[in-house]
């Protein structure tokens, strides 16, 4: 088959429509690369689909994640768009305020057409980059299908496609894994804080990442030899693209922003790629979203917090009532009452090693500070701590650009991601959901499901869509950037899987005693410890980055050093004393040096000749070791598996404290040397087959399950899908559209309006309000909540909300009503912790979520629940699993309905420029904006604002009328 022109090359057209003028300034930059490429008539026949035409779905903003320089300064100057930018944010969008009119004819308005392959007159363009493999663009959205004749052509061409859409933000998130941002983006401080965040939870030299590919290799039989060598066929595809891309000039425009390339001589070079980047991708994906527990030493502070006010028996108790780990009231995914124990609280527990009060300090992770790295700490000694990154200030030296060039300089200057990403881990970043009703409830008999992954909106997105048909692997779906050599959530030919982070709790923390090698007295500073009776020393790790400015990024050169120590038991995260002994506190997850084992499981979920049913999809993803909620549909079934490489902890091991690190309190069968241990077996893990439906919004999976944070209580997030399934479930003739609608109807509705404020407006009404002002007030909220409770545009386009003085007055309320209510009982220490564990809340306005302010997912984590049985424990009301003691009004209902009153009255006053205080984004005031959701740009690139909606940022619809 002839080889075509790269596809990169397609973008060009888009320049006609900025004017001559952009174009004259802009031509010199990409090298008069201008033409489109032409469309090919050649059409692969398509792999087996049995969809027929019912799988759909969609990816917000667009496929195409790449632009040139050209096309960046177009869309800063004239606010064009690259071809296929952000042609799938319209219909998403749209969603919001079509959803209700929807039927099974109109998905077709919001969601894209999923089946396999380009149909006849649909062909944008053929690729060829080598004899075996094709890929070929719809016109519609530019999805890569890249179809090969071999396995190697089949990844090769995964990786070419992924250098065409997402070079740029793959070589970013190379740098993040490596601990590498600030040398590659530029030294701005959300960068050095981002770098700072996530380099200690994943710090490994090169060698230790060729360990990683080593191990897989040799303990994962043919599949893992298959598996490295489709990663090196992706990256022999990927640096195809690299080397075309820049000798062709049409490369990412902000490798010249940069300073990578110059845009004049291009000279300068894109880095290749190698296969030990995939392991730094990976660890950044799982840190991200497949992570959970930890935070033992946070746990452990907040809880002696309580036991010195109340006493130890008391303030344990009441601790354990905010921790919530097996709250009898929460929402669970699997509610036929099936129990699957899990890193429980223990009667008895043993090994606990609680600081002394006032030990505890956060272990140094800068030194060096040089440059704008040193002036612009501010108040910082080269001794701070990681924390301190919230006080760096941006030193700026703007360098000497060009007229042409102006309009982009110091675009990167408040970074190219938010400096907290990773703050909390995978904790504080699940926002998936998914929903699923079994064929004995639907119109057609078959099972019915809208799933998908919320992976903060960002332009580009971090996934990237593409269908990969080739021996040995038949998909369609998404991938995360950098690691897409297999379909990581998406459709086989006969079944379509999904996930959401779970959370649960494979992260533990070890209190290692410190010595000194001969006998001398330890101190917290010690850098030896003891390894099962021997004085060993800690292993030193360390990242040196420095940084000049760009046009992209203004910030005065400077330059640091990031330093860990390792032991056998993790990173050292703390220095403490334990009974007046010095030890470390260490922090120790199952996957870590296992980033890419799970590339296993995503080859099976791959395999047509592997899944063939829920049983194998359970198999395959028993493969996976990050902590997800895995779900499948087919013609016959919906099934649901909880991956997680769960250590088996030793007998009466509390999870949720620091543990002595002492052979006896180990992991069983720990040997650190690849940090592996012995791990629940597959039955232990919460799973399912044909349940009625199962939903999923990071809420708890199963009965006695753990709750590796305090978040799942007696309201959460899942409450909005599970009344909704179940009504429909209860209804019965579920179709596509009508799972739909639920799915989007809870994306608009405010978790508060509708599961706490009628226990809240029960005090309010139990005796007359005689204010004129507050009987209005209390009006406002008791007709917003009978009409929904929603966040929504009156009609498409108007960005004002049916009910605006209602949400303004909830918006303003709830912190205050939930402080006055709780922090009198609790004294300020104690509401301090326990609110520095648990926010108090996530409105869609609040400055929260993987990309700041306008992040979309909200209420994931705050008060609601602790809010909820604490006011039905005052009116009088059954509670299970009640909290230590009544707060609100410390349990009299009339000093209970005083403190809603007063803090009514402050939040009723407060005008609407000071709730929404207005940003970059929005004017003081504007309420619709202030929720609206705004794709962070990872690049050059930016997109107009849309309606806020709870819901993922890839979504499938799907309803599979036959199988194989």
């Amino acid at each position: 088959m002839p080889r075509r022109t790269p596809h990169r090359t397609r973008d060009r057209s888009l320049c006609r429509s900025a004017g001559s003028l952009a174009v004259t300034a802009v031509f010199v930059f990409t090298g008069g690369l201008l033409a489109p490429i032409p469309a090919s008539a050649v059409v692969e026949p398509a792999a087996a689909d049995y969809c027929e035409g019912q799988c759909a779905d969609i990816l917000s903003p667009g496929a195409n994640g790449s632009a040139t320089l050209a096309e960046i300064l177009a869309n800063q100057l004239l606010g064009t768009q690259p071809a296929h930018a952000d042609d799938q944010l319209g219909p998403y969008d749209a969603l919001s305020s079509g959803y209700p009119t929807l039927t099974d004819d109109t998905l077709a308005q919001y969601f894209n057409d999923a089946s396999f392959g380009v149909p006849d007159g649909q062909v944008a363009s053929v690729t060829s980059p080598r004899d075996d493999v094709t890929i070929t663009r719809d016109k519609k959205y530019g999805i890569p299908h890249i179809k090969g004749t071999t396995r190697y052509g089949t990844e090769f061409g995964a990786g070419y496609a992924a250098g065409q859409d997402r070079l740029w933000v793959i070589d970013l998130f190379r740098h993040i894994g490596r601990g590498e941002l600030s040398s590659f983006a530029g030294g701005a401080p959300a960068n050095q804080g981002l770098e700072q965040e996530f380099w200690p939870q994943a710090p490994y030299t090169e060698e230790d990442l060729q360990k990683q590919v080593d191990y897989l290799r040799g303990s994962s039989g043919a599949r893992g030899e298959q598996a490295m060598a489709d990663a090196q066929a992706y990256i022999d595809g990927l640096n195809a693209y690299r080397e075309q891309a820049k000798k062709g000039r049409y490369f990412p425009g902000e490798y010249v922003l940069t300073g990578k390339i110059d845009a004049i001589t291009n000279v300068g070079e894109i880095e290749p790629f190698k296969i030990t980047d995939m392991i730094a991708l990976a660890s950044v994906v799982g840190g991200l979203f497949g992570n959970g527990g930890g935070g033992e030493v946070d746990a452990a502070l907040s809880l002696l917090t309580a036991q010195q006010k109340y006493g130890v028996e008391e303030g344990t108790r009441i601790w354990e009532s905010f921790r919530q780990r097996n709250d009898p009231e929460t929402v669970l995914t699997l509610h036929d009452g099936s129990s699957f124990p899990y890193a429980g609280k223990p009667d008895n527990p043993r090994g606990m090693a609680l600081p002394d009060p006032g030990s505890v300090e956060p272990e140094q992770l800068v030194y060096d500070r040089e440059g704008s790295a040193a002036t612009s700490a501010t108040g910082v000694q080269s001794t701070e701590s990681a924390k301190s990154t919230e006080s760096i200030q941006s030193v700026k030296d703007p360098v000497k650009v060009t007229g042409r060039l102006k309009p982009l300089q110091g675009i990167f200057d408040d970074g190219v991601l938010p400096a907290d990403l990773f703050s909390g881990g995978a904790s504080g970043k699940g926002m998936s959901n998914a929903l699923l009703v079994s064929g004995e409830h639907t119109a057609s008999g078959h099972p019915v499901a809208v799933f998908g992954p919320q992976t903060g909106y960002f332009a580009p997105q971090l996934l990237m869509m593409q269908e990969l048909q080739g021996p040995g692997i038949s998909a369609h779906g998404v991938s995360f950037a950098g690691v897409g050599m297999y379909v990581q959530l998406g459709r086989g030919q006969d079944y379509a899987w999904s996930a959401t982070s779970a959370g649960q709790d494979i992260t533990d923390t070890y209190a290692v005693e410190l010595c000194e090698p001969g006998g001398g007295t330890p101190t917290k500073q010690s850098a030896y410890y003891l390894y099962r009776g021997t004085c060993t020393p800690m292993e030193k790790l360390e990242r040196r980055n420095s940084w000049k400015p760009t046009v992209a990024d203004s910030t005065a050169a400077g330059s640091y050093r990031m330093q860990v120590f390792r032991t056998n038991y993790g990173i050292v995260t703390h220095r403490a004393t334990v009974d007046g002994e010095p030890v470390a506190y260490t922090s120790l997850r199952s996957t870590y040096r296992h980033e890419a084992d799970s590339i296993i499981g995503f080859q099976m979920l791959n395999d047509p000749s592997y899944v063939a049913d829920a049983k194998t999809f359970q198999q395959a993803a028993q493969h996976i070791s990050y902590a997800f909620n895995w779900f499948y549909a087919d013609s016959r079934d919906i099934a649901y598996y909880n991956s997680g490489a769960n250590p088996v902890r030793a007998a009466n091991v509390d999870p949720s404290f620091p543990v002595k690190a002492e052979k006896a309190y180990e992991w069983r069968d720990f040997d650190p040397t690849h940090n592996t241990a012995a791990y629940t077996p597959p039955d232990q893990h919460p799973n399912s087959v044909d349940q009625d439906y199962y939903i999923s919004w990071n809420n708890k999976q199963a009965k006695d399950y753990s709750a590796a944070n305090s978040s799942l209580g007696a309201v959460q997030r899942g409450d909005l899908l599970d009344g909704r399934v179940k009504k429909l479930v209860e209804k019965g003739g579920v179709t596509r559209a009508s799972l739909t609608r639920a799915m989007a109807d809870a994306a608009v509705t405010d978790l508060r309006g509708e599961q706490v404020l009628p226990e809240l407006l029960k005090v309010l009404r139990s005796k007359p309000v005689g204010d004129p002002a507050l009987a209005k007030a209390v009006q406002q909220l008791e007709s917003w909540q009978a009409a929904g409770a929603q966040r929504k545009e009156t009609s498409a386009g108007s960005q004002t909300y049916a009910h605006t003085d209602a949400v303004r007055i909830m918006d303003a309320w709830w912190p205050l009503l939930v402080e006055a209510e709780f922090r009198p009982g609790l004294g300020d220490d104690l509401w301090d912790a326990l609110t520095a564990q648990l926010t108090v809340d996530e409105s869609p306005s609040a400055s929260h979520g993987p990309t700041g302010g306008h992040a979309g997912s909200s209420f994931q984590y705050g008060w609601w629940g602790n809010v909820d049985k604490d006011l039905r424990k005052v009116i009088g009301e059954p509670v299970e699993g009640a909290l230590g003691r009544a707060y609100c009004g410390d349990g009299s209902l009339d000093a209970c309905r005083d403190v809603l009153l007063d803090t009514l009255t402050q939040a009723a006053a407060k005008p609407a420029t000071e709730v929404y205080p207005g940003d970059d984004t929005c004017d003081a005031g504007d309420q619709w904006c202030s929720d609206a959701i705004v794709h962070r740009p990872l690049g050059g690139i930016k997109h107009r604002a849309i309606q806020w909606q709870n819901r993922p940022t890839y979504q499938q619809v799907v309803e599979f009328p036959a199988h194989r």
